[in-house]
């Protein structure tokens, strides 16, 4: 008799194929950077990231200010940690209230929510319900994803729950339609036709049977689309349409900071390299794990 394997046995197993890829260690390493930054803000950094100190404007990277400030004398090491909490760790609801987990985190998690119930419909039951879904998505995929948040930001304003929104909306017919693949493949394996055999209902089959078999790419594409939603983030704030000030939002502080690049670099330089090396990371995060489970398969 054969029993099966237990919950923290699975998480070793997966955690050793994470340690196997160089390339999943290192984007690791990256993203853990930016999130223990934005966590522990508070901690390792000394200045307030809205305070302005007009004899310290545009000031290049010292002792007392570690990589500069801005043209309004901010210090921008504590700008760039505190931006880094909005897009990793909190998502501020309102000025007084928020809930762990980043804008970025948040929208790509509804959106599996919302896609992955999608995807199942209508990959495991076909037919009208298959046909309706697919072209509702598929027109929405037909608008460019950077142009598709422009039209949703500038409709319903610029705030962190409709940059979620935005996110939501535009990440759900793509994650649909990776699901509804992946349920048309397992739903011919031997396993799913012994279900249906015992009679199990629908509901049943989408999410115990198929669902937790095609994890594994579905969470990899969530990487993906983290680093994804971070990069439009950046690209809304840098547009006018992103968190509202006076966040520290990496996108607004490369558009304030790119009028002064002439007479500061810095303030460009720094949130560009947030935004960038934290996408890298998530991409290299995905990428590694993904050639490991391919080799496991």
């Amino acid at each position: 008799m054969t029993t099966r394997p237990s919950r923290w046995k699975k998480i070793r197993e997966s955690l050793s194929i994470l340690w196997q890829s160089k390339v999943a260690v290192i984007g690791l390493i990256i993203v853990l950077f930016w999130v223990f930054a934005a966590v522990l803000a508070p901690i390792v950094t000394t200045y307030d990231p809205n305070a302005e100190d007009a004899q310290a404007r545009n000031q290049g990277p010292s002792a007392e200010h570690w990589l500069g400030t801005d043209h309004k004398g901010r210090d921008l090491w504590s700008r760039v940690a505190y931006g880094g909490q909005i897009v990793l760790v909190k998502w501020p609801i309102t000025n007084d209230f928020w809930i762990p987990g980043g804008v970025a985190i948040w929208g790509v998690l509804i959106a599996l929510a919302i896609g992955c119930t999608l995807g199942l419909l209508s990959g495991y039951y076909g037919g009208w319900i298959d046909e309706v879904v697919m072209r509702i998505l598929d027109a929405m995929m037909a608008f460019p994803t950077i142009l598709l948040y422009l039209i949703i930001i500038a409709a319903i304003g610029a705030s962190a729950t409709n940059v979620v929104i935005a996110i939501m909306i535009a990440g759900s017919p793509g994650i649909a339609r990776l699901v509804r693949s992946l349920t048309l493949d397992i739903r011919t394996r031997d396993y799913i036709a012994a279900a249906e055999t015992r009679g199990e209902p629908g509901l049943w089959m989408m999410f115990v049977e198929i669902l937790p078999n095609a994890r594994g790419p579905i969470i990899i594409d969530a990487m993906l689309r983290v680093g994804y939603a971070i990069f439009s983030i950046g690209t809304l704030g840098f547009l006018g349409l992103g968190l509202p000030p006076p966040n520290p939002d990496w996108g607004s502080m490369v558009q304030a900071g790119h009028q002064h690049i002439f007479t500061n670099p810095w303030g460009v330089i720094w949130p560009t390299v947030a935004i960038s090396s934290l996408v890298v990371g998530l991409n290299l995060l995905a990428d590694g794990l993904r050639e490991e489970t391919l080799r496991y398969q």
